[in-house]
C-alpha cells in the first residue's frame, strides 16, 4: 500500500507520527498521532485536499461489522483502511495562492500520473506514432484515457499502438490519419472523429517538422509553418463541437523556447508572405523559430476566443532525442551528442501530460509550462495585438485554399 500512496514531490510527505486519512463525502483530513490531535490542513504545506470519483480498478470499499470503512484490493488481495485515491487527491487552491510545484525536469510523464485514473476520457495526440508524441500518448493509455493517435503513417501509428497495448491488458487506443501537410486530410481527419465520437476531452497538438529544406505543401504554404501551425490550427477549429461538449476539456499545443528568437514583432509582420516566406527568404532555423511564435500567439487568441476550453502551450525541452532532427544530419550528429544532458523522452513528455491532467490546472487558461510549472513566455508572445491578426491571417489562409480547392473540384481543374 505504501508503494501505491507515494507522492512525487518531497514537499507532500507527512512528517513522522502523521497519518492522511478521508471522510465518507471525500474531505482529506490529517491525524497527529503524537498528539492525538486532527486538522484539515496538510502539516506542511497548508492546503486543504479533497478526493472524488470512482476507485482504481479492482478496488471495493466495505464497511466492517464495527462500521469501519475498508478498502479492498482484490488485484494484491490485501485490504487498508486507506482510501486508495489518496494517491491523486486534488489539492483546494485559492485563486490567491500560487499553483505549487510538485514536479521538475527530471520527472516523467508517468510520475506526473503516477495514481490518476483517467478513464472516461478521450484524448487526440498528434504526431504520436513516435517520440515524444508516443510517450504522451503512452502515458496517458496507460492510465485509463482513450487515446487517438493522430499520424500520418498509418502503419507505424498502428505499431505504435500495438506495443501500447502489449504493456498492459484493456488499453484503449486507436489511429486516425492526419497529414498536417494537407488540409483536406486535415478536415477528413476532424470529420472520421466526430463520425464515431461526440466529446474530446484532451487535444495535444505534438506534431511537428525543423530543419527541413525549403518546400510547398500541395496546399501551397511553406509546410514547416503549415505543419507546426497552419494545419493544427485549422484541425483545433474543427474539433470546436467535441471540446465544447466536455467539462474542463483541454487544448495543449506543445511549443519551443526557440519562439523566444523569432523575428516576426510587429503587426505588419504577419502577413502570407512573411509567415510562408518564397525560397530566396527561407531559413529553416527563422522558419521554426517563427512557427513556435505562432503556438503561443494561437494558444493566447484561443483562450480568449473559446472560455469553455482550458488553454496550454509547453516547452518539452532543449535538444530532445527524437526524430524531430531527422532531416538534418548535422542536427542529428548534435543532439546524439547532447543526449547524455539532455532529458529523455518520458521526461519530455511530462509537460504535455502535466497540462492534458493536472487538477490544479482547472480553470486556468492561456498559460505556457516549462519542467511542468508555470513560466513567462517572450513579450511577442504575450502581445494580444499579434495574436488576433495571426488569428484572422491564419483563418483567411484556410478558408482561401479550401474555397479554391472547391472551385477546382466544381470546374474539374487540376
Amino acid at each position: 500500500m505504501i508503494g501505491i500512496l507515494n507522492e512525487s514531490d518531497s514537499e507532500d510527505e507527512l512528517p513522522p507520527g502523521w497519518e492522511e486519512m478521508t471522510t465518507p463525502n471525500g474531505n482529506v483530513y490529517y491525524v497527529n498521532h503524537c498528539t492525538k490531535g486532527t486538522q484539515w490542513t496538510h502539516p506542511r504545506t497548508g492546503r486543504t485536499k479533497t478526493v472524488a470519483g470512482e476507485l482504481p480498478s479492482g478496488w471495493e470499499k466495505r464497511v466492517s461489522e464495527d462500521g469501519q470503512v475498508l478498502f479492498v484490493d482484490h488485484m494484491n488481495h490485501t485490504t487498508t483502511y486507506t482510501d486508495p485515491r489518496l494517491a491523486f487527491a486534488t489539492e483546494c487552491r485559492e485563486s490567491s495562492q500560487p499553483i505549487r510545484q510538485r514536479f521538475d525536469s527530471t520527472s516523467t510523464a508517468l510520475s506526473v500520473l503516477h495514481g490518476r485514473d483517467l478513464r472516461g476520457k478521450i484524448a487526440i495526440v498528434t504526431g504520436a506514432n513516435t517520440g515524444i508524441g508516443f510517450e504522451t500518448a503512452r502515458s496517458l493509455a496507460l492510465h485509463g484515457c482513450k487515446v487517438i493517435l493522430a499520424c500520418r503513417d498509418l502503419e507505424k501509428g498502428a505499431e505504435a499502438v500495438r506495443r501500447i497495448q502489449s504493456e498492459k491488458e484493456g488499453v484503449m487506443c486507436e489511429t486516425l490519419h492526419l497529414d498536417l501537410s494537407s488540409l483536406c486530410s486535415v478536415n477528413k481527419a476532424a470529420d472520421e472523429f466526430q463520425q464515431k465520437y461526440r466529446t474530446l476531452n484532451i487535444l495535444i497538438l505534438n506534431a511537428g517538422v525543423f530543419a527541413i529544406p525549403y518546400e510547398l505543401t500541395q496546399d501551397g504554404f511553406e509546410t514547416t509553418f503549415q505543419v507546426n501551425h497552419l494545419s493544427q490550427f485549422y484541425f483545433t477549429l474543427l474539433l470546436k463541437g467535441p471540446l465544447q461538449n466536455c467539462h474542463n476539456s483541454r487544448v495543449v499545443i506543445v511549443t519551443s523556447e526557440s519562439h523566444r528568437f523569432a523575428n516576426l514583432k510587429k503587426v505588419e509582420d504577419f502577413h502570407r508572405l512573411t509567415l510562408s516566406p518564397p525560397p530566396y527568404k527561407y531559413w529553416f532555423m527563422e522558419s521554426y523559430n517563427n512557427s513556435k511564435l505562432c503556438n503561443i500567439l494561437f494558444a493566447q487568441e484561443l483562450a480568449k476566443r473559446w472560455p469553455f476550453v482550458n488553454v496550454f502551450c509547453c516547452h518539452p525541452g532543449n535538444m530532445v532525442s527524437s526524430s524531430l532532427c531527422r532531416y538534418s544530419w548535422i542536427f542529428r550528429l548534435t543532439f546524439a551528442l547532447a543526449r547524455p544532458f539532455a532529458k529523455s523522452l518520458q521526461q519530455a513528455a511530462s509537460t504535455s501530460v502535466y497540462c492534458a491532467s493536472a487538477p490544479e490546472l482547472e480553470g486556468i487558461t492561456g498559460c505556457y509550462f516549462s519542467n511542468c510549472y508555470r513560466c513567462d513566455p517572450s513579450k511577442t508572445a504575450l502581445n494580444p495585438q499579434l495574436a488576433e491578426r495571426l488569428w484572422f491571417v491564419s483563418e483567411k489562409m484556410f478558408t482561401s485554399c479550401m474555397k479554391n480547392k472547391k472551385l477546382r473540384e466544381k470546374f474539374q481543374l487540376k
